[in-house]
């Protein structure tokens, strides 16, 4: 199958059209992932549409839930290699984006990247979340705050939710079995000021994997308690 219309296609199974501009972008991202690959850890994929369907096109899968806006503030948690906030700008360059990572060598990528791909509002933050979270400049900032780390969903939660403004989403990816980690994470969704909006399946084109879309929807502010301490987290999730 002809690489363009591959993503192309890919996109389009996910209710997402890629202009000439976007697949341009797209092309230029994975080669500068490829080649900074090389020295670094960014992607255990090596083949090209290994990368277009389980990160960029997986990364898209978040706009079918049409819960981000034109000119909304997001912030990608714990990015990585950029997913999934890089494919959402590109696809949406209203957006205002802000990728944190806790790695600098990250960060130099992404910083990078954004240059190469001429992305305008894209801020590269080398952060923890439970300190970033503490700044006045970007607690409860965010309209949406998206996760597709892995650490478990009550402790992502306390990551991602203090970003979050009242009224504004939390959008978690995760596999296809999330039944009890949504339960597990009940007690501190509530906690930190939230309720779940829905979890949605979605199957990636061409592949058949599952994953699963949490919504977590903020209807208080959180309490300054929260995030704690860089580590507490992890170690003493809320439950």
């Amino acid at each position: 199958m002809n690489k363009v219309k591959y993503l192309v296609d890919s996109a389009k199974s996910i209710n997402v059209s890629l202009d000439e501009k976007s697949i341009e972008k797209f092309d230029k991202y994975k080669e500068i992932l490829k080649e900074w690959n090389k020295k670094m850890n960014l992607t255990a994929l090596k083949e090209d549409e290994d990368i277009e369907i389980k990160h960029f096109i997986d990364s898209l899968t978040i706009l079918e839930l049409e819960y981000i806006k034109d000119n909304d503030k997001v912030i990608d948690v714990g990015t990585g290699a950029g997913f999934p906030g890089i494919p959402l700008k590109i696809v949406n360059e209203t957006i205002d984006l802000t990728l944190m990572d806790s790695l600098n060598k990250r960060i130099n990528f992404l910083s990078h990247l954004v240059n190469e791909l001429n992305l305008e509002s894209v801020k590269c933050k080398h952060s923890r979340a439970e300190e970033l979270a503490r700044d006045k400049e970007y607690r409860e900032k965010f309209d949406i705050v998206v996760s597709r780390a892995v650490a478990r969903l009550n402790i992502l939660c306390e990551y991602c939710i203090p970003f979050v403004k009242k009224g504004g989403y939390f959008i978690a990816m995760k596999g296809p079995d999330v039944e009890s980690e949504v339960e597990e994470a009940s007690k501190a969704i509530k906690v930190l000021g939230c309720k779940i909006e829905e979890v949605k399946k979605i199957i990636l084109p061409l592949d058949n994997i599952v994953h699963s879309l949490i919504v977590i929807k903020k209807i208080s502010n959180t309490s300054t308690k929260y995030p704690r301490n860089p580590g507490i987290p992890k170690k003493n999730p809320i439950i």
